[in-house]
């Protein structure tokens, strides 16, 4: 039986309407909500000596940001009624790798985003969170926009 849902957030008005229908099934399932902001991060950087000594600073600054920024609002907010049990999480990688990375971890029913939330240039360029997901997730992913 599955325990949770994950939800991909990225401080989109979509990613909040994601994570609004999320609580709902969680409370109607009895299921925890993982709220899972991913800061896209590439192990693999062509860079000089001096910005790889800044690369783990950049990375715990850009986690700290996103965590205050997007997560920890969204937590607080759907944490208020205090009938769901709301984790927050920030991970560094490709945004649709990770949140199946995280819906295994975390035993999830479901995967749950936002259709909209990078800009139209990015999403052509390198293809959507929602169609990477859909791809790669072997639970079902729910697109809400």
């Amino acid at each position: 039986m599955s325990a949770s849902i994950i939800v991909g957030l990225d401080g989109s008005e979509a990613s909040g309407r994601a994570a609004d229908a999320a609580a709902d099934a969680a409370r109607r399932h009895d299921l925890r909500l993982v709220l899972a902001c991913v800061v896209p991060w590439s192990p693999y950087s062509f860079s000089t000596a001096e910005e790889n000594e800044r690369r783990a600073i950049d990375k715990e600054r850009e986690a700290k940001s996103a965590r205050e920024r997007v997560l920890d609002p969204a937590v607080a907010r759907l944490s208020a009624a205090a009938d769901l049990t709301v984790e927050g999480v920030v991970r560094h990688g490709h945004p649709a790798e990770t949140l199946v990375a995280l819906a295994r971890e975390h035993d999830a029913a479901w995967i749950i985003v936002g259709r909209t939330g990078q800009s139209r240039v990015r999403t052509l360029l390198f293809g959507s969170t929602p169609s990477s997901l859909i791809q790669l997730s072997p639970i079902p992913v729910l697109v809400v926009p």
